[in-house]
């Protein structure tokens, strides 16, 4: 049994964790820069709990220089070992409306001004993200959602953007209409596949802020409206937030669906012509097989 740790990426409005015991800021170097942030670590329920806000106190981060490799390495290097992104997204979905929360399942990545890995050239490793999210994880924000009574969707798959612009509508209908994506966010990708390759259990928790522009009776994106549903959204966010320590418990078995043995044979290059530099830089993510 590993101890467990819970981090809650923060997205828009998301800045902090109410009800933190030994509640304290700090700095983690890694290889791969800074993170957006320091941390917030304590305990929360008796659970060990760190805080990351994605975009940086103050939102100083657009979600293309978000340090994304940096923010998973810290988070793997202290301990963390469950992952529960926040994040504000749009629906492409009636039915999915305003401050409501979808448990994402499935990703659409169109992102394309990122850093999406932890290998490459010097260390090639291919990891499955068929399943981008833990079944597990994403049954326990769905859980402490409903025992909050947020309204909430079981599923949905998430067209992540490169942003910061939000979609023309002619974007807005394909991805609703052709591409079957059910909600619209900028921060998701490649938040999630890192995670896999750092074999941390992640589930993802979008917001929803507003329609996109599809919406024929809601029009363009409303940067005001949003905020104000936003604000409304990170207050039930941290309510759900405050039940995970209590579903999750101080001890954790491996993860049933194989997050955290997600590396076990993605490794591809042999250990002779591995890079010494690039291995150094893996210490944090890939040590268990390294």
């Amino acid at each position: 049994m590993a101890e467990t740790m819970i981090a809650v990426i923060g997205g828009s409005g998301i800045y902090e964790i109410d009800g933190l015991e030994d509640a304290a800021w700090q700095t983690v170097e890694t290889p791969w820069g800074a993170p957006s942030d320091h941390i917030l670590t304590g305990s929360l329920g008796g659970v060990k709990m760190a805080f990351l806000p994605r975009h940086g106190r103050g939102h100083v981060h657009s979600p293309t220089t978000v340090p994304y490799r940096a923010n998973i390495d810290a988070l793997k290097r202290i301990g963390v070992t469950d992952v529960i992104s926040v994040s504000a997204c749009g629906s492409f979905r009636e039915e999915m409306a305003p401050g409501d929360f979808v448990v994402v399942d499935q990703f659409i990545d169109r992102t394309f001004a990122r850093e999406k890995s932890f290998f490459g050239t010097g260390c090639v490793a291919h990891v499955s993200v068929a399943h981008p999210t833990c079944p597990r994880l994403g049954a326990v924000c769905l859980e402490a959602a409903t025992a909050e009574g947020i309204t909430v969707h079981d599923g949905g798959t998430y067209l992540a953007m490169e942003g910061p612009q939000f979609s023309t509508l002619a974007e807005s209908k394909m991805y609703r209409e052709s591409w079957g994506a059910d909600v619209i966010g900028m921060t998701n990708m490649p938040e999630a596949k890192l995670a896999r390759e750092a074999e941390l259990c992640y589930a993802s928790v979008a917001m929803i802020t507003d329609y996109d522009s599809w919406h024929p009776d809601h029009g363009e994106v409303d940067v005001t409206q949003i905020i104000a549903t936003l604000m409304g959204n990170a207050d039930k966010a941290r309510a759900m937030v405050a039940r995970l320590p209590a579903l999750m418990g101080t001890e954790r078995a491996d993860c049933p669906h194989g997050c955290d043995k997600a590396l076990e044979y993605a490794i591809i290059t042999q250990p002779p012509a591995r890079d010494p530099a690039v291995m150094a830089k893996l210490d944090a993510v890939a040590g268990r097989v390294l």
